[in-house]
């Protein structure tokens, strides 16, 4: 498992509006794009440097293919992360203000101090 790499998937997609839109579309195979062009890319690096390790475990694949957030914050995606890309994609599907929010917060209230670890 590789919490850096999952950060790294919330970050790069939630950048980008028009990755956003195909994550929010067809979420299996901007995983598995995403995986393959991204994912041993180095960030802020611009000499095409690239690594060959990175790769989702199951877990994180399935987690991130079926938008399963609270999933991703158990196995320690930055909850700051996942929550601003899932507004992106959710927030305009609630009638109310704020209504994704209130859904997240929801959905992660069975969780209690200590929060998992975030820490990559």
């Amino acid at each position: 498992m590789s919490k850096y790499l999952l950060d790294k998937f919330l970050f790069t997609v939630d950048r980008d509006p028009e990755l956003v839109e195909r994550y929010r579309e067809q979420p299996r195979a901007t995983v598995e794009w995403w995986e393959a062009e991204y994912a041993g890319r180095l960030l802020g690096c611009h000499g095409g440097e690239r690594s060959t390790w990175p790769r989702f475990d199951v877990v994180e694949r399935e987690a991130l293919a079926t938008h399963d957030y609270p999933r991703l914050f158990e196995l320690g995606a930055h909850p700051f992360l996942t929550l601003t890309l899932f507004i992106a994609m959710f927030e305009r599907d609630y009638d109310e203000p704020l209504g994704f929010q209130h859904e997240y917060a929801r959905r992660l209230a069975h969780h209690s101090l200590p929060y998992p670890d975030i820490s990559t």
